[in-house]
């Protein structure tokens, strides 16, 4: 009886102490659940009064989740060019040669703010065949480029100097809107340079296959997708390819950014979603909008478009929100020269007296400033007045520094000498060199011992047949008599 009353005892003891260790964790967890600040639960209460408005919460810094009034979440990034560091675009040789800041234009960090109705009446008044449609995410992306990436954006009027007749003569070679000339500026921040983590590269960041796909060489010393004239050439033929797909220039946008089957695919999903399962109704056009299918698109993609609308806006409202664009000092007029032979940029900087880097920002396509002309004719951009100089010493050039900076042999001979040195042996390769010639010693005994006994076997059997032959004569003999 004691026993079970100390037992009894024993077993209450331990369910206390599991319920004070049990209290214990509810309380160092409590402390986390009151972290929230009240006045974000004030905001969540006036947002829920708004029945059309989507609530915005921001995640960090590339990206943002937008929650409509029915609970769906959607995460959406900043495209990669908007997170660009702003001092590796002025490190460009462009900007440091022909841009500058402004002193007439105060640049102040001031961002004036707008009401909703202004920003879309001034989406409106643009001029455009594409629909630039504005709600709260499109007001996220205008909200970026007028305060945090207001000199970013400083730097790209300025740029836009240089590239945007490229852009635009690309565009209307080919009868597209010309407000897809904004689109390096979401791709690439109008760096020629620039390269993705996912390997885009160039103002227009092609794919590798893509690029090949659309005319563009990629190899060890040449890669056309960072050649503005040509790589926007390209874009405007894979932009009219996808407008001939789809129809629709904000499914374009989003094709270019994440590829048209992932477009695809978020129209199935939006048309399952609605209950259309293994429905052979034809895609109408209200399935194929871009804001039908939002939810079902990748992360990137969710911003892509709205980054292309604000895109436009800054670039055309700019001084509504005090950012001065870049004093830009355009460089002199240019020309190319075609080139049958190997050629590397510093022969040709060092025979004609040019800068290095203004022939590299020329000519960004080759990758190590080697010049392959003996693969195929190449085209070298230069400064207009040096073209004729190119002409005349053109020798001197191929000949400059020949041997030092295109040291690839094209035939080699095999040294068949043969060789006259001997290590020198240590201790531990004499040992070593003993043991073997030991091991070869007694290998080649017992080998000897192993033929001598075979030699002596066949001897033995043939003396043996001889006897048993000469015993049946004898037998046969006897019989015989």
């Amino acid at each position: 009886m004691k026993k079970r009353l100390l037992w009894l005892f024993a077993v209450m003891l331990l369910i206390g102490t599991c319920n004070t260790l049990q209290a214990q964790v509810v309380l160092e967890t409590d402390p986390v659940e009151t972290d929230y600040d009240e006045t974000d639960e004030e905001d969540e209460e006036d947002d829920g009064d708004e029945d059309n408005d989507d609530v915005v919460v921001p995640l960090d810094e590339d990206e943002f989740a937008v929650t409509d009034n029915k609970g769906n979440e959607e995460v959406v990034e900043f495209p990669e060019a908007m997170t660009y560091d702003l001092d590796s675009l002025l490190n460009l040789y462009m900007s440091k040669t022909y841009l500058s800041g402004d002193n007439d234009c105060q640049m102040s960090d001031v961002n004036p703010v707008y009401s909703k109705e202004e920003y879309i009446d001034r989406l409106s008044r643009i001029p455009s065949m594409m629909e630039l449609a504005y709600n709260d995410v499109v007001q996220k992306f205008i909200d970026r480029y007028s305060g945090r990436l207001r000199y970013s954006v400083s730097y790209m009027l300025g740029a836009a100097n240089f590239y945007m007749p490229i852009f635009e003569e690309a565009l209307e070679a080919y009868k597209l809107p010309l407000e897809l000339k904004y689109l390096p500026i979401i791709e690439s921040a109008l760096n020629p340079k620039a390269v993705s983590r996912a390997g885009a590269t160039g103002l227009w960041q092609f794919m590798l296959a893509t690029g090949k796909q659309y005319g563009l060489e990629v190899n060890s010393l040449v890669d056309e997708r960072r050649d503005p004239v040509k790589s926007s050439y390209a874009a405007a033929r894979y932009l009219k390819a996808l407008y001939r797909i789809f129809g629709d220039w904000n499914l374009v946008i989003a094709a270019y950014n994440c590829g048209p089957e992932n477009i695809n695919k978020a129209i199935r999903r939006a048309r399952a979603a609605a209950g259309h399962v293994q429905d052979d109704t034809p895609i109408t056009k209200a399935e194929k909008d871009y804001w039908h299918i939002y939810p079902y698109l990748p992360a990137e993609t969710r911003g892509y478009v709205p980054a292309f609308i604000a895109a436009n806006y800054i670039m055309t409202y700019y001084c509504d929100h005090n950012i001065c664009p870049m004093t830009t000092r355009l460089p002199a007029q240019t020309d190319t020269i075609m080139v049958h032979r190997n050629v590397h940029l510093q022969q040709i900087a060092g025979v004609l007296g040019l800068d290095i880097d203004m022939l590299r920002s020329l000519n960004p396509e080759f990758r190590h400033d080697v010049v392959p002309g003996l693969t195929k004719p190449y085209a070298i951009r230069l400064p207009l007045a040096d073209t004729g100089r190119f002409i005349d010493h053109e020798d001197s050039i191929y000949a400059y520094r020949a041997d030092e900076l295109l040291n690839k042999r094209i035939e080699v001979s095999i040294n068949d000498d043969v060789p006259t040195y001997k290590p020198k042996k240590t201790r531990a390769t004499r040992r070593n060199s003993r043991a073997s010639r030991n091991k070869r010693v007694v290998r080649n005994t017992k080998s000897r011992r192993t033929t001598a006994a075979k030699r002596r076997t066949p001897a033995k059997k043939t003396a043996t047949r001889s006897r048993a032959r000469t015993t049946k004569k004898k037998t046969t003999t006897r019989r015989r008599r």
